[in-house]
């Protein structure tokens, strides 16, 4: 596999550059919108380091396979997270009622 990513440069750029976009947007973005220059600048600033991430890969340095187990790890944890939301409420529920029946 990491030969042929190694081969496939294009489509090595667009794994590391949407891996870095979803990292960014899921662990590093502010809470408040950015203004639009900002926003550019930073997208911008992303797809160089891409590119420098690129020319490591295909220097054979697993980077790809290593964002991949980052964002695979990020989404376990939202997953998670999601599930002890809906537990959460599907609890909540059932002791809101025995609270206001005095049990």
């Amino acid at each position: 596999m990491q030969e042929w990513l190694s081969e496939h440069k294009l489509v090595s750029y667009l794994l590391i550059l949407g891996f870095t976009i979803y990292i960014f947007n899921s662990v590093f973005r502010p809470q408040a919108k950015l203004p639009i220059i900002k926003e550019i600048l930073v997208y911008i600033v992303m797809a160089i380091g891409s590119f420098v991430l690129m020319i490591m890969q295909v220097d054979k340095l697993p980077i790809i396979q290593c964002m991949g187990i980052a964002v695979l790890m990020m989404l376990m944890l939202r997953g998670r997270q999601m599930y002890d939301k809906w537990k959460k409420g599907k609890t909540g529920g059932a002791e809101a009622s025995k609270a206001e029946s005095g049990q």
